[in-house]
């Protein structure tokens, strides 16, 4: 997703760990953290974007003069820990200073207690202050709840009553059921510490948040040993993250194109999961295959709305497993129907939310609110990092049939952010012949630069990818 357009970035892993821009994709590389350098990318929002926070042309530094900068313990004013507080530690952690506090006893828990001092010291010690470049602009700038430009604790006045919301989460197996079991908030301790947020704080979530909520979470988990839900699975990629999957045929999914794109290449090899609650545990299997649009290029698509109606890929799997738990049909809604019944239509979404832990959480009855020309909609189903590639299904009866899938959100000046998935009717006309093998690239090979089919760069190197961080 594009910063000088508007289109806001989400973050996920990169060659050699460089982050990267352009998904809803959630990073699996980064033991316990939502994000892994989520303030690095969402900073070039801020320095890309002429007269939002940048006041003039030598204060719009380029991606990678701010990934450096972001490497840099910032000094200023107002940042010095008074020695009274009797906060210790260091930076080395593997995550320090990447704006994230880290450390267990507040943060994500993804370093050693007092690994993290740079980025924890302050929520730690209750002395949060306003000494960021950013503070005071009218925006919450702390990772997790709003740009990531300020390191946690910075942003104090902008970012005010968001940060009860900080790390917390909607992971425990009883979450979303009206009932607030965290020992802390008066429950009957069942649930650990932050992980139920909505029942024990509740489902409010300001329009400001950075993230894709409508003003209140109405997510619910969904049994994944029933359909439709036992066809929607998440795909772990060899070379880090995750994204959600549906199965279409009984080997074959559909998923977002930017979840196996890089700048310089495509990957798609990974292990697909689904059924977690069936019987005997979730069913696997491999990708082998791969399609996309013949329209994606990952440089328009990271840098324009152009060409967001291309964000698909469909993917064949090494064994059918369709044909034992089954699988969705497929609509094109708008082309079929068009554009009236499609705002009409009740819209079913599920996907693997960052925040949702291992659980299937997803919308019952949400809707599209516009249709736009280049295979895209506006939707009002709440979703977020982890469900790019979930899918948007319609009802028939006991039938469920995918009409798009999560793509990405964009900046709004008018108001709240809007959030879009690429609709099927662009990639259903390729479906019969990927499903008969007519179609596809026929492995899942890292390929150089270049589009999917097209010509590529014989000295172009392999993804040096290699798992992840």
């Amino acid at each position: 997703m594009a910063t000088e357009n508007g289109k806001l970035p989400d973050i996920e892993n990169g060659p050699a760990g460089q982050p990267r821009l352009g998904s809803t994709r959630v990073d699996m590389a980064k033991p316990g953290k939502i994000m892994r350098l989520f303030a690095t990318i969402v900073l070039a929002l801020a320095f890309g974007t002429p007269g939002v926070f940048a006041t003039d042309e030598a204060d719009q530094l380029s991606v990678r003069d701010i990934e450096s900068w972001m490497r840099i313990i910032q000094t200023k004013p107002g940042m010095t820990q008074g020695p009274a507080l009797q906060i210790t530690g260091d930076d080395s952690c593997r995550w320090a200073n990447d704006n994230e506090c880290d450390d267990p006893r507040y943060g994500t828990g993804a370093c050693a207690e007092g690994t993290d001092y740079s980025d924890c010291w302050r929520i730690l010690s209750g002395a949060e202050d306003d000494s960021c470049r950013w503070a005071n602009d009218g925006e919450c700038d702390e990772p997790g709840l709003g740009t990531g430009a300020c390191v946690q604790g910075t942003d104090a006045a902008d970012c005010g009553d968001l940060v009860r919301l900080r790390f917390q989460t909607d992971s425990c197996d009883t979450a979303f059921n009206n009932i607030c079991e965290e020992a802390e908030h008066g429950g009957n301790g069942s649930c650990d510490r932050r992980t139920d947020r909505s029942d024990c704080i509740g489902r409010e979530r300001p329009l400001t948040i950075f993230d894709h909520y409508f003003g209140y979470d109405d997510r619910v988990f969904m049994d994944t040993s029933i359909y439709p839900w036992v066809a929607v699975g998440q795909i772990r990629f060899d070379s880090g993250g995750a994204c959600t999957a549906t199965l279409i045929g009984p080997d074959v999914l559909i998923t977002a194109a930017h979840c196996i794109a890089e700048a310089n290449s495509i990957d798609a090899r990974g292990q697909f999961q689904t059924g977690f609650d069936l019987r005997g545990g979730p069913r696997e299997a491999r990708v082998i295959d791969y399609f996309m649009s013949p329209n994606w290029d990952y440089a328009r698509y990271t840098s324009t709305d152009d060409i967001d109606g291309t964000d698909w890929a469909l993917l064949r799997i090494d064994t059918p497993l369709g044909n034992e738990i089954g699988f969705v049909g497929i609509r094109a809604l708008v082309d079929e129907q068009g554009n009236r019944a499609a705002l009409g239509a009740d819209i079913y979404q599920a996907g693997y939310s960052h925040d949702t832990g291992e659980h299937l959480s997803g919308n019952i009855r949400c809707h599209m609110i516009n249709i736009y020309p280049d295979n895209t909609m506006a939707h009002e189903c709440d979703t977020t990092r982890g469900d790019s590639g979930s899918p948007f299904m319609i009802r028939e009866g006991d039938q469920y049939f995918i009409v798009a899938t999560d793509s990405n959100f964009r900046a709004n000046p008018n108001g709240p952010y809007i959030y879009i998935a690429a609709r099927s009717d662009e990639w259903v006309p390729y479906y019969e012949g990927f499903l008969a093998g007519n179609l596809g690239e026929g492995s899942t090979r890292p390929r150089g630069p270049g589009k999917p089919g097209g010509s590529q760069d014989p000295n172009a190197p392999l993804s040096p990818k290699a798992g992840g961080e």
